[in-house]
């Protein structure tokens, strides 16, 4: 419960509990670490000057979300788009402990895979990165975009169809929210 009275311990409170969410959302869409730092720190600080004016009735992860996409997109806009990934997220992933040629072939397949996100259009990416990375349902997903339901099924079922048509290989294989 959101204590509007006393916003500085409830925005702890809220970011504590989401930060990490968003702070994954936000590297999956920019692609780099500081970029993604930088635009948690801007959704959190979004989340403080709107709290007052947030709807208690509605979900309060749903709506940081939404921040998050505007947020991401607002930085999407003032960078190109070839510059967005060019330090990935992928690359940045730890080792697992396997041989090097199958953390090499697993590399190659996750930077693919991350390329070819990052090349879909913004809307498309936003509905990739939620239903097939973070796995919200498609009414969350709804929610955060701002959009219908049958828009995200839509959206999702295209840049898939698309995603595939660019990797070769079926995407259920990569992405586990496909249906």
């Amino acid at each position: 419960m959101i204590n509007v009275k006393d916003i500085e311990s409830s925005i702890v409170v809220i970011y504590n509990k989401h930060h990490l969410d968003v702070y994954r959302f936000l590297i999956c869409f920019s692609g780099n670490q500081n970029d993604a730092e930088d635009l948690t720190q801007e959704v959190f600080i979004r989340v403080l000057k709107n709290l007052p004016n947030f709807n208690c009735t509605n979900n309060l992860k749903t709506w940081i979300f939404s921040i998050a996409k505007h947020v991401a997109i607002d930085h999407y806009r003032k960078r190109k788009f070839a510059t967005i990934f060019r330090e990935g997220f992928f690359k940045q992933l730890e080792s697992n402990n396997k041989k090097p040629d199958e953390e090499y072939e697993i590399n190659e397949m996750k930077e693919l895979v991350h390329d070819a996100i990052s090349k879909l259009k913004p809307s498309y990416r936003a509905v990739v990165i939620l239903r097939g990375i973070n796995e919200f349902s498609i009414k969350e997903t709804s929610d955060i975009l701002k959009c219908s339901e049958s828009k995200v099924k839509v959206d999702y079922h295209r840049a898939l169809k698309i995603l595939k048509n660019k990797l070769h290989f079926a995407t259920e294989e990569v992405l586990t929210n496909v249906k």
